[in-house]
């Protein structure tokens, strides 16, 4: 099921939300349990049966290494637990790759083609069930003994399929004995609204635009190329930006709060302060679960850039099975290590009008390696970039249009419009055209919504 859906916005979330918010809360864990099945089985409901397994092979191994006396054993419970769950996640992400890569062999090419399903969010999930063992493991949170409580913590609807990755040592107080207020519904609503503006009207936007140069680069010529390129930047920032301002407005109705996964990632004057602005809860995951018990920075130079270029690797192949994606996490884990051993000084003397730009090149180029299907595509399409082909399209007639379109995603994408918004606060009026807002975007996300009925998140296949 999908946020951005007419079934979700105005069946299942009303359902949800009257019936939770109705229920004595002893029953709400249950009853949200039953929603954030439903939720899953709703489009892919032979998967649903993967994630119960991964619940319970996670929560009896939570339970089985809170109850050894000695750290080997724990150890060994951590090290079964976290291989099963990655075993889990390789054989659906990864078993094609590996076997079509195989193939490519003398001798191999007549074994059979794998093609397995991806079952949706099993990335995400996956992740925070890793997370909760090695928490145990390491002290951190004490281990779940109610099951219902666990399964929904691995469940919970509003996070599930694309983040942001939750740790069971951050929400475990929530499920426990959650605060809900009016206040912070409201907030909520708010949040979710905007979440939902960015992916209806802006990211699909944008996507049209993307997926009409990147059909024909070619024809498109360098312009058309450069457009199509900035268009998916933006659009894959809305896209994902608008499912977690929505999952954190859902939670906040249902009274949890989630961490914030991004902060105007586009202001960044660096590659650096790039990742520490996108995608925060993968990029503290690797941080804290790969990067520091392999060492860190506190081994030398020269293991600390052998840790960032096997974080970045994984970074990589976790958003998917494809060479290209290795590429793109190589691309960024060299680019960290020549900013922090190299030019980072350099980078930091330019005028901050020229520290933006580069970083948004650097990311705007990263972001075609990511799109495209395969290395080759992405190569292709950048050569076009860099040429001076006029196409055949006329790159100038085809941009054109869409200027106004790309101001607004170029605001929307800065902090502009919130200090604006903030300053404005305190107005008597202010809480009435808020709400006004609100309804206006909504309105126009449920029109828009009914002429175009699939708007899947790009996250989904991760």
């Amino acid at each position: 099921m999908v946020f951005s859906s007419l079934p979700f916005l105005f069946l299942f979330l009303t359902v949800v939300l009257l019936v939770s918010h109705i229920l004595p809360f002893r029953f709400r864990n249950f009853f949200l349990l039953l929603a954030n099945l439903v939720f899953y089985a709703y489009g892919e409901p032979v998967y649903v049966l993967i994630m119960i397994g991964s619940i319970l092979v996670n929560f009896f191994a939570g339970l089985l290494m809170d109850k050894q006396s000695t750290q080997g054993r724990r150890r060994a419970v951590l090290v079964v637990g976290i291989v099963l769950n990655l075993a889990a996640l390789g054989v659906f992400k990864y078993a094609g790759l590996f076997v079509s890569t195989l193939r490519e062999i003398p001798g191999l090419s007549s074994l059979p083609e794998v093609d397995i399903a991806l079952p949706i969010g099993i990335s995400f999930y996956t992740f925070q069930a890793v997370s909760y063992l090695i928490d145990v493991y390491w002290d951190d949170c004490a281990a779940s003994h109610n099951l219902i409580n666990f399964a929904s913590y691995i469940s919970l609807f509003p996070q599930l399929i694309a983040g942001p990755i939750v740790r069971y040592k951050d929400v475990n107080e929530q499920l426990v004995s959650r605060r809900e207020t009016p206040t912070l519904f409201n907030s909520g609503v708010r949040l979710f609204v905007v979440g939902l503006a960015k992916k209806v009207l802006l990211a699909n936007q944008f996507g049209m635009l993307w997926d009409a140069m990147s059909a024909d680069p070619v024809a498109a010529g360098a312009l058309g190329a450069w457009a199509g390129a900035c268009a998916y930047t933006l659009q894959i920032y809305f896209d994902f930006a608008g499912y977690s301002d929505m999952a954190r407005g859902l939670g906040r109705m249902l009274g949890f709060e989630f961490c914030i996964n991004f902060n105007y990632p586009y202001i960044s004057k660096s590659v650096t302060e790039f990742w520490r602005r996108w995608h925060i809860s993968l990029s503290t995951w690797f941080r804290d679960y790969v990067y520091i018990p392999l060492g860190g920075n506190r081994c030398g130079k020269l293991r600390q850039c052998v840790n960032i270029l096997v974080v970045w690797a994984l970074t990589g192949f976790w958003h998917g099975a494809g060479w290209n994606f290795l590429f793109w996490g190589f691309y960024y884990g060299v680019l960290l290590l020549l900013e922090k051993l190299l030019l980072g000084k350099y980078i930091r003397r330019l005028p901050a009008v020229f520290q933006h730009l580069y970083a948004m090149v650097i990311v705007i180029i990263g972001w075609v390696f990511f799109a495209s299907p395969d290395l080759s595509t992405a190569l292709a399409y950048l050569q076009v970039m860099f040429s001076f082909s006029p196409g055949t399209m006329g790159g100038a007639s085809l941009v054109m249009p869409w200027l106004g379109m790309a101001v607004i995603g170029v605001v929307a994408a800065t902090p502009l419009a919130k200090n604006l918004w903030e300053k404005l606060q305190g107005k008597k009026a202010m809480p009435l055209v808020e709400g006004a807002l609100c309804l206006a975007a909504l309105l126009l996300c449920t029109a828009s919504l009914v002429s175009d009925s699939y708007n899947p998140f790009l996250y989904f296949r991760f």
